[in-house]
């Protein structure tokens, strides 16, 4: 029998929470029984491993990002909607880690498609129509976009640029000025 108040739901919240405050690869069911005071054969009727735990947080993170991210880009094109879109995704990385890192691990196809990660890429591709670019090049220029949003954020998060002088803001500014130029000026497969 499940244990009063503990639904699958408050249980992928308090993991979510727990990623933020120990780092997403040390969220067990343990860790995660000892919360809600209950032994972690408890939670086997409500999650079915660490792994399906795991996946839950990632998709609540995809959520939750997305979810703030159509909110910046709401009435926005170009130049104003990519730096929209980008601020939101480090601003949400740097606020919670540890969904943030559960947003990398690898999903399956079916749980990436019932995921909010179609609605990330179909944001981002709505942000590159409104630089005219058509398929193939969006394909690219997706990649390119998350792995800067992505490289950038975790160098960021990691203290890696903390030894040099230059404000990180200031840098985080002039790569999003260098996408810009660069998305306007790409030039067709």
């Amino acid at each position: 029998m499940a244990r009063a108040g503990v639904t699958a739901e408050r249980l992928t919240q308090a993991a979510a929470e727990l990623a933020d405050e120990i780092g997403f690869h040390n969220v067990t069911v343990s860790e995660l029984a000892r919360r809600f005071g209950v032994k972690p054969a408890a939670l086997y009727s409500h999650v079915k491993d660490v792994r399906d735990l795991r996946v839950r947080v990632a998709a609540l993170a995809l959520a939750e990002l997305a979810d703030k991210a159509a909110a910046a880009l709401a009435g926005r094109a170009g130049k104003d909607a990519l730096v929209a879109f980008a601020n939101t995704y480090r601003d949400y990385a740097k606020e919670h880690p540890g969904r943030y890192a559960a947003m990398q691990i690898d999903l399956d196809p079916e749980t990436a498609i019932a995921s909010a990660a179609i609605r990330h890429a179909e944001m981002t591709r709505a942000i590159l129509r409104g630089y005219g670019l058509p398929e193939p090049d969006q394909t690219d220029a997706v990649r390119m976009l998350g792995s800067v949003f992505h490289g950038y954020v975790t160098l960021e998060t990691g203290g890696r640029f903390r030894t040099h002088p230059r404000d990180v803001d200031a840098s985080w500014a002039r790569t999003l000025d260098a996408l810009d130029t660069l998305l306007r000026n790409w030039e067709p497969a």
